[in-house]
């Protein structure tokens, strides 16, 4: 089984037993919604470990995918003015602690995944490797989902302005 697989199956498991499919309402970064963000840190959080295990670095894959799932599962729309939403960035991996809890029985891995997911933000670091494993691949995603989107609009603007020069050019021959 490959890691998109792998994911898909423990989200469709997580969704049956909980509310992970509601993560889908909620935007997350740019316009990627909060669930395709945590399937998008499930798979890099996958990848990471591989590439550990290659160097003879083991993880609990099961802990490892399913605190990446539900590492922002917070439920809310963050970017709602309610001021209960104020100080998101250092208050939600509590709130998804809280549901996770709530909804699932978690492993320690698992809790300390969801909990310390926001290092060095909220300063209290990850305890295991599956933790910081996640950690990590957060920061890659939310980087490239708030990166990617100008970049390419960046790109589109130069292309129309290299296009625009270049007819502007061919006229004055």
């Amino acid at each position: 089984m490959g890691v998109t697989e792998e994911v898909a199956a423990q989200a469709a498991r997580l969704e049956r037993g909980g509310r992970l499919g509601e993560c889908r309402a909620f935007i997350q970064h740019g316009d990627v919604s909060v669930y395709d963000h945590v399937v998008s840190v499930a798979r890099q959080s996958c990848r990471m470990a591989d590439a550990l295990a290659r160097l003879g670095v083991r993880v609990d894959r099961s802990s490892l995918v399913r605190g990446a799932l539900l590492h922002d599962y917070f439920l809310y729309d963050w970017h709602d003015p309610d001021p209960s939403h104020r100080l998101h960035g250092f208050r939600h991996p509590f709130f998804a602690l809280a549901n996770a809890s709530h909804d699932f029985a978690l492993t320690p891995r698992e809790k300390n995944v969801i909990v310390r997911h926001m290092f060095p933000l909220v300063p209290v670091p990850p305890t295991c490797r599956e933790a910081w494993i996640v950690c990590c691949a957060d920061k890659v995603c939310a980087l490239r989902e708030t990166v990617e989107p100008r970049v390419a609009a960046l790109s589109r603007l130069i292309g129309r302005r290299a296009s625009a020069a270049d007819r502007k050019g061919e006229g004055s021959r």
